[in-house]
């Protein structure tokens, strides 16, 4: 069973992009996974990827008809989090607004708790 949470939030831009990276690859229901693993120059960085399924304990929130899904070892750390997309003249990229995070690196990839 997926629980519906408005804590964790996914942006219309971000909903967009992935909504486009999906079509492009092919899939039906546009859904993003974030998730955190340790490592990177902060302590622990986020992995994204297109969602192939969504277990039963995932956390699920939709904008725009596109899904969020976190895992359940995941959740704790990014509760209250926004996800967004920005396009600029220093990249594209899904960026991670997280109130649990202490510090995080320039490149916003990593952070502490």
């Amino acid at each position: 069973m997926t629980t519906q949470i408005a804590d964790i939030a996914l942006s219309p831009a971000a909903a967009a992009r992935v909504r486009w990276i999906a079509e492009r690859k092919g899939g039906a229901d546009p859904a993003l996974r974030l998730a955190v693993d340790g490592g990177g120059c902060s302590g622990f960085t986020y992995r994204f990827d297109l969602a192939e399924s969504i277990d039963a304990d995932d956390v699920v929130t939709e904008t725009d008809g596109v899904k969020l899904v976190v895992d359940a070892v995941s959740i704790d750390l990014l509760r209250g989090c926004t996800v967004d997309f920005v396009d600029s003249l220093g990249g594209s990229a899904f960026r991670v607004d997280n109130p649990n995070a202490a510090s995080g690196c320039g490149c916003g990839s990593s952070f502490a708790i």
